[in-house]
């Protein structure tokens, strides 16, 4: 029988959550033929996320996009709806009260997964796949993606390596997608996506670009980032196609793409400034040098998140370099101003794509966070 899957995601104001929610489903769907239901609280991020798969608010649900039918998150909860075999409470939300107990007196038992934010902290690997014993006599296990063996791993679909790195020798690929979203950069330009959070050394950083030997062009796609990159460009508003240059710099607004088109994206690039969760891992799997724009946390604790990705990230790299690669993600996060020493402004800059490719073979070598998810639920059985 068919292991049936409900997802529950509080989509928050941000696109992380619905990212990975979004990916995990239609995985589960495709590769491991599973029945999934999506639940979500905000169709209207949702659709931005999902490549405008035609949903608004107004929109008839429950509907079958993909492989997954989505839902929107009802309140209170309908005494119809029946929980599946595996509930996952997606990045601590809240399950509906009478949905938890529902799922304790079905003739199986739920098994009830936690999904947990992404970390390289020291801590996850010993938390990873802990129960946790609740009132109505159900266990909640705690499942962390991560970036070891001891966790559950990334999000990594069937192939998606092989035909990154495909795309990545086709010169006439990567045109033929440039073109696609009317990006049309000077030979010579090192070729930058910028999707991050504000931040307000941000003008200092592109100053010093445009004022530098080298040449940029940089793909802005819609998001928070946008009202800085205009206040230093001298504009209150952009158009999408339109070039704006200040010396060596060129700068193009894009319109918020697909997750398809947005991993093409992260491939052509020779650097990419992502944030977040689901940006932040496929730029890994890009194998291109990049910048984490971490979500800023109270008392600067994803600072500590920072510091022990970078540890596992720059563990193979020579002193200088690890000490500029660093230096630099700790400012940009720090909204400060880097500490330059010429040359490449972002960290690492093309020389570093070698590293990059050799972090994404590491990581490539484990278990993806799909695949733990579903081995977890047949062990538990």
């Amino acid at each position: 029988m068919r292991t049936s899957w409900d997802i529950f995601c509080h989509i928050v104001d941000n696109y992380g959550d619905a990212g990975v929610c979004w990916r995990l489903a239609r995985q589960l769907a495709v590769e491991y033929d599973a029945d999934v239901r999506l639940w979500v609280d905000d169709l209207t991020t949702f659709n931005l996320v999902s490549g405008g798969a035609g949903l608004d608010v107004s929109a008839e649900l429950p509907r079958f996009v993909d492989g997954v039918w989505l839902h929107l998150w009802p309140a209170p909860w309908p005494a119809n709806v029946l929980p599946a075999d595996v509930v996952l409470e997606t990045f601590a939300c809240e399950l509906p009260a009478d949905y938890v107990a529902a799922m304790a007196v079905r003739e199986f038992p739920s098994l009830w997964l936690n999904l947990e934010y992404l970390s390289a902290e020291e801590w996850v690997s010993a938390c990873h796949g802990l129960p946790s014993l609740q009132a109505n006599g159900l266990q909640k296990f705690f499942f962390f993606p991560g970036f070891n063996i001891a966790t559950g791993g990334l999000l990594r679909e069937a192939g998606l390596l092989r035909r990154r790195r495909e795309f990545q020798r086709s010169a006439s690929a990567r045109a033929t997608f440039l073109e696609s979203i009317a990006v049309s950069a000077a030979p010579d330009a090192r070729l930058v996506s910028l999707f991050c959070y504000e931040n307000p050394a941000l003008p200092i950083w592109l100053n010093a670009m445009s004022a530098g030997d080298l040449t940029y062009h940089i793909l802005v796609p819609e998001g928070r980032v946008v009202a800085d990159v205009c206040g230093w460009l001298g504009e209150d508003a952009f158009k999408f196609a339109r070039v704006y240059r200040q010396g060596n710099v060129a700068i193009q607004f894009i319109p918020f793409l697909s997750q398809c088109d947005y991993d093409r994206l992260l491939w052509s690039c020779d650097f990419n400034v992502v944030r977040g969760e689901d940006s932040f891992v496929r730029a890994q799997w890009a194998g291109r040098p990049f910048l984490w724009h971490i979500y800023r946390q109270e008392d600067d604790a994803h600072l500590i998140k920072l510091d022990a990705f970078l540890s596992s990230y720059t563990a193979g790299l020579g002193v200088d370099e690890k000490a500029t690669l660093v230096a630099r993600w700790i400012a940009w996060n720090s909204g400060q101003i880097a500490p330059f020493g010429g040359g490449e402004l972002f960290a690492g800059g093309v020389e570093m794509a070698g590293h990059a490719e050799d972090w994404c073979a590491a990581l490539e070598s484990q278990k993806n966070l799909a695949q733990s998810l579903v081995d977890f639920y047949q062990n538990w059985v």
